[in-house]
């Protein structure tokens, strides 16, 4: 099975480290999309390279989904393939999680009304109206939507996550 995660640079280093090699752990090929092929530097010092841009991506080559946060959700969420990736996994019914900032992302898409879902606290105000329902909680599971709100949720997470491939 195969994942596609994507960021860019600003990301929360351990928002994309931590759900990629757990992720290559459990068996799932992991790729990295991103605006641009090349070597994404996160907030502090971590790197990791895109293996495709998002423009070259196609939903149907996926099985899942991770959109980590930091500053890199910002950023994406002006981009029209990514946007476009996002929606036509997550309405295709494929596992699709998203943390802290991630969110933004699942907004700009349209996906969320009327979903359970969580945020950075920040950007509570965003998901809320753009029809989501919000919950202060690590982690929030509604069908095939993971949602979680900063890095101390990131077992909680990628653990709901995994199991949607179960």
């Amino acid at each position: 099975m195969k994942i596609l995660l994507i960021t860019e640079d600003r990301s929360d280093d351990s928002e994309v480290l931590y759900p990629l090699y757990r992720m290559i752990e459990e068996g799932f090929e992991v790729e990295v999309a991103a605006l641009s092929k090349k070597v994404i530097s996160s907030k502090y010092h971590f790197t990791v390279e895109a293996d495709k841009t998002v423009d070259e991506c196609r939903a149907e080559d996926y099985d899942g989904l991770i959109l980590p946060g930091g500053s890199a959700p910002e950023k994406l969420r002006l981009s029209k393939a990514a946007l476009r990736l996002t929606k036509e996994i997550f309405d295709a019914g494929k596992p699709v999680c998203a943390i802290c900032h991630g969110p933004q992302l699942l907004i700009s898409a349209g996906v969320v009304k009327g979903k359970k879902a969580t945020c950075y606290p920040g950007i509570a105000d965003d998901l809320k109206n753009a029809g989501a329902l919000y919950e202060d909680a690590p982690v929030v599971v509604d069908g095939n939507l993971v949602t979680s709100r900063r890095p101390q949720d990131l077992p909680f997470w990628m653990r709901e996550y995994v199991k949607l491939f179960e």
